[in-house]
């Protein structure tokens, strides 16, 4: 799988087994685990799992803040749905919009303490869901290689 076609007299090589077995698992991977984890967060928590990680990522930045646009990219979400998370989160009090001093069109998300105590306690959840669904299934993988090579791929 390259980006470019294979230069005239190369055959491409087909896939191992394994390599098949890999690659088809790839979309049955990326479909079923956010599922399983926002399902488990649902049931356990009543939060979405986007929710969670929008928090999260708050939680982390300096200020536990973030322009709207910046929290969109750190959840891989379009602007219009983290509008939409922030908007619930911020009717649960566990964030504020804050206008952004620099420009005055920007705004910030900012976690409020309420935000913060609500992530510490939905966090155990969370965990356990990610082990269940994901990391107790790679007893046998050199997770920093593994995480390595992903991130490799996605770049």
């Amino acid at each position: 799988m390259t980006s470019k076609p294979a230069p005239a007299g190369h055959a491409v090589q087909p896939l191992t087994a394994d390599e098949e077995s890999l690659v088809r698992s790839l979309p049955l991977l990326i479909y079923a685990l956010p599922r399983a984890i926002d399902a488990a967060m649902a049931q356990e928590q009543h939060m979405s799992a986007t929710e969670y990680l929008a928090l999260m990522h708050l939680s982390e930045a300096p200020g536990r803040r973030l322009r709207m646009g910046d929290l969109s990219s750190a959840c891989e979400m379009s602007l219009s749905g983290t509008s939409r998370v922030v908007h619930r989160l911020e009717k649960e009090g566990y964030i504020q919009r804050v206008r952004c001093d620099q420009d005055g069109r920007s705004y910030y998300a900012a976690l409020t303490e309420s935000g913060f105590a609500r992530l510490e306690q939905a966090w155990p959840s969370n965990l356990a869901a990610v082990r269940r669904h994901f990391l107790d299934h790679l007893t046998e993988i050199n997770l920093k290689t593994l995480a390595a090579s992903l991130r490799k791929v996605a770049t």
